[in-house]
């Protein structure tokens, strides 16, 4: 016969991941593209300019399987710091991959796709932060 203990085990509850600020979410967001070896990376502060979103992060890859893999894990980022991603555009080409996380948008190109449309220079106003990697920087 088993005895039941008189000690009774806590239970494991799962705690809210503290979701980032937005400019922690930004950051986050450009290290996940660096993390797939994107180049050029930037963070726009359009909170000023835009009422939809508070930071652009945007970042190229040499291929479009690449600029894919970007977005793949800017998004698995943004889930993983407690953020939403209400939505993502132009992941089956991959030349231009917009990734909605709400105060972030990440806009993932393939390099001559970004130069084409060079949203730097069209809110060449924001504030602008360049992003280099680490281990090369």
């Amino acid at each position: 016969m088993k005895l039941k203990s008189a000690i009774k085990k806590p239970r494991r509850t799962k705690r809210p991941v503290p979701k980032p600020t937005e400019d922690a979410l930004a950051r986050l967001l450009a290290e996940a593209a660096l993390a797939e070896k994107a180049e050029a990376v930037v963070i726009l502060d359009v909170a000023g300019i835009l009422d939809y979103t508070d930071h652009f992060v945007i970042a190229s890859g040499k291929s479009a399987r690449q600029a894919q893999a970007i977005a793949a894990n800017i998004q698995r980022a943004a889930l993983a710091a407690g953020s939403r991603v209400h939505g993502v555009e132009g992941e089956e080409d991959g030349n231009w991959i917009l990734v909605d996380a709400g105060t972030v948008i990440a806009h993932v190109f393939y390099a001559p796709v970004r130069q084409f449309y060079d949203l730097e220079k069209l809110w060449g106003d924001a504030k602008r932060t360049e992003i280099e990697d680490k281990a090369q920087g």
